[in-house]
């Protein structure tokens, strides 16, 4: 491994595995982890890894909240099936002492919340369960706001997602504005009284698609102190040349406009995902308008993020912005932010 890479800390703020956990047996789930998850975060040297609690179409509506539920199971069972190793996190101080103990500091994350609904009080039960991240919509439109997909409908939070936001603050959980529409991180970031991040997000200017965020959105994220985390995905990228150097691109971007301490990784690794949860029957070769099966060279899984520091050598940036965007940035948000107001009790 790298050896910058091996010295810093790591912070992935996207990765599905949770969804390829859950696909096994409940007696499999901390197994499973080890043997196919654990390995290769430790090839990739990451010490936080977000986990995604996401709710595919087939549990919506009616089936949101037990998927939901069972997601959550399916993390604590992991992390308590693997103390050892990993450990799962609900604020700062759990996260420091995790990695002072050499463990992985595992954090959950709605991506989307379809199984809270306008029941904007179960964010708090979602809370007291161990959540700490959140976003209110994916592609498509919720009853809190529109996805970025439905950009078209210029569509801002609803009475609810105004009103989640305010629990999400109250609570000490952080507001995850990636996949939100337009419209949408405009609302929050005229609304947000603390830091938002954007767990998964490349820059518009450099690809123009609705998944990524336009340079004023970026500079709004970081006047509020958040973190643009950047999308592996290569169709989100660029047209046609995948390669690690697009991705580069995306950072010097990102850099550029938000400022270097506002950058972080955000990987969405879902190759290896979609091959454990996806019938070759029911394969898709488009995901809003992109090819869904191209990948970056060596960037398909988390045992691949070495390359990304030895990319940014290449680059020439100086090893202090390395280790801010490989995970500072992000561990900087999580220390100050993740459970602090949360309720006593």
């Amino acid at each position: 491994m790298n050896e910058l890479h091996r010295r810093a800390v790591v912070a992935d703020l996207h990765n599905d595995l949770l969804c390829a956990v859950v696909a096994r047996p409940v007696d499999q789930w901390a197994e499973f982890f080890r043997e196919r998850w654990l390995p290769q975060l430790r090839a990739g040297g990451v010490n936080v890894q977000a986990l995604p609690v996401f709710v595919e179409d087939q549990f919506r509506p009616e089936g949101a909240l037990r998927r939901t539920l069972r997601m959550i199971e399916a993390a604590h069972r992991l992390a308590e099936g693997n103390a050892d190793a990993v450990a799962l996190c609900g604020d700062g101080d759990q996260i420091d002492r995790a990695l002072a103990e050499g463990r992985i500091a595992l954090v959950l994350a709605l991506e989307s919340a379809p199984g809270v609904g306008e029941d904007v009080e179960l964010l708090e039960t979602l809370f007291r369960l161990g959540v700490r991240i959140a976003s209110l919509a994916h592609f498509g439109r919720t009853s809190l706001a529109d996805g970025s997909g439905e950009d078209a409908t210029g569509g801002r939070l609803t009475r609810a997602g105004v009103a989640a936001l305010a629990e999400m603050e109250r609570l000490g959980m952080v507001f995850d504005v990636s996949h939100l529409g337009a419209a949408g991180v405009r609302h929050v970031l005229e609304s947000a009284t603390r830091p938002v991040i954007a767990t998964h997000s490349g820059a518009r200017a450099l690809f123009d698609h609705h998944r990524n965020l336009d340079d004023e959105q970026l500079r709004g994220i970081a006047a509020g102190g958040g973190v643009v985390c950047v999308n592996f995905f290569a169709p989100y990228l660029h047209t046609g040349d995948y390669s690690i150097d697009r991705l580069v691109d995306h950072f010097e971007h990102i850099a550029a406009v938000a400022g270097i301490e506002h950058v972080g990784l955000g990987p969405d690794f879902i190759k290896e995902v979609l091959a454990d949860t996806t019938p070759p029957c029911c394969e898709r070769a488009f995901v809003e308008g992109v090819p869904a099966d191209a990948y970056l060279p060596g960037l398909t899984g988390p045992a691949g993020l070495p390359l990304v520091t030895e990319a940014l050598q290449r680059r020439g940036w100086p090893e202090a912005d390395i280790v801010a965007v490989l995970g500072e940035n992000v561990r900087r948000l999580l220390r100050t932010e993740l459970g602090r107001t949360a309720p006593a009790g």
